[in-house]
């Protein structure tokens, strides 16, 4: 299932998605949905069988941007 990680800075999402892609999970930038109701535009995307390692990558850096994970749910994104 698809997962993002919604930030409200893009410059952060695409460090974030770098980082992610250093640690073995394919990940890439999508337009952020609407349901996520913050003004970046840029999520990183990746499966959910990657979750556990996305939030690893998460907790070593300092993010004041992050919003929180969304996950597809029937077409829809709503957050974890």
């Amino acid at each position: 299932m698809t997962m993002l990680a919604v930030f409200r800075s893009r410059a952060q999402t695409l460090e974030y998605i770098s980082v992610l892609k250093g640690n073995g999970v394919p990940a890439q930038a999508v337009n952020t949905p609407k349901e996520a109701g913050v003004g970046c535009g840029v999520s990183a995307k990746f499966e959910d069988v990657f979750l556990a390692r996305a939030r690893a990558c998460l907790a070593k850096r300092n993010y004041s941007s992050f919003s929180g994970f969304m996950k597809n749910n029937g077409g829809r994104f709503g957050y974890l």
